[in-house]
């Protein structure tokens, strides 16, 4: 296993409750992880320390490391500008900016100023929006607002607008969660389609979801790693007691 995301001691508060405690894991390259854990167990903290968006949260304090292509993200000289380029999220709701579909693509875009020409931009439109799965619907159309969009598509549009400014990593946070069953599906077929280009961590609920994208497993109990794994491993054969009571459902 080659790691994109190595976290070594970690820990976390929220004026003064510790969320996480001493977390070491890493997270392979180019394969989907997921993070699993009954709620309130630490899982979008984490992931929040990937792209130093816990920070943004008032009261929150954090101690340790978290390296991403072997450099410290929380190092002092660290661009967190560059950090959040590098590691994308897609949250929880879909969260259009208030422009056309057009603009909500090109937005990251323009601030990073990845491209030069108006061609280069509609070409990269049309390029993010199909990998996004977007494009055959909303091809026609890339003017409107993006709020006129269903909460799928939406949701499509935000991957596509993450994607726009070229990350390493995918984090996303229950993506499927307030969405329908053929919407999901949707975002589920793109994430395992684009497994092969980003290394992809999500966080869920759901074990039947992390069981259909899981390359390798994190199992997160009260603030704690349990067990971590290849997904058939932990799987198949939990080595933790913890981990089988959570497969069977009895928390």
């Amino acid at each position: 296993m080659t790691p994109h995301i190595q976290v070594r001691n970690l820990n976390a508060w929220y004026n003064g409750h510790q969320a996480l405690k001493d977390i070491n894991i890493e997270i392979p390259k180019q394969q989907i992880t997921v993070i699993m854990g009954p709620s309130g167990c630490g899982k979008t903290t984490l992931l929040k320390t990937f792209n130093r968006f816990l920070e943004l949260t008032e009261g929150a304090r954090l101690a340790g490391d978290v390296l991403v292509d072997g450099q410290n993200i929380y190092e002092r000289d660290v661009d967190v500008t560059e950090v959040r380029k590098l590691v994308g999220l897609l949250a929880q709701r879909p969260s259009p900016l208030p422009m056309s579909i057009y603009d909500n693509v090109v937005y990251g875009m323009r601030i990073h100023r990845t491209k030069k020409e108006r061609r280069d931009y509609k070409n990269a439109v049309r390029h993010y929006l199909e990998l996004a799965g977007l494009w055959d619907e909303v091809g026609e159309r890339l003017h409107h607002p993006a709020v006129t969009l269903s909460v799928g598509q939406q949701q499509r549009l935000c991957l596509a607008r993450g994607l726009a400014i070229e990350p390493e990593i995918i984090l996303a946070d229950e993506p499927t969660s307030a969405l329908d069953p053929i919407s999901s599906q949707h975002i589920e077929h793109k994430l395992l389609e684009l497994k092969s280009q980003y290394t992809t961590v999500i966080v869920t609920h759901t074990l039947r979801q992390a069981k259909r994208l899981a390359d390798y497993v994190i199992f997160m109990y009260m603030g704690e790693v349990v067990e971590s794994g290849s997904s058939h491993d932990v799987f198949e054969n939990p080595r933790e007691a913890r981990t089988r009571a959570y497969l069977q459902g009895v928390f």
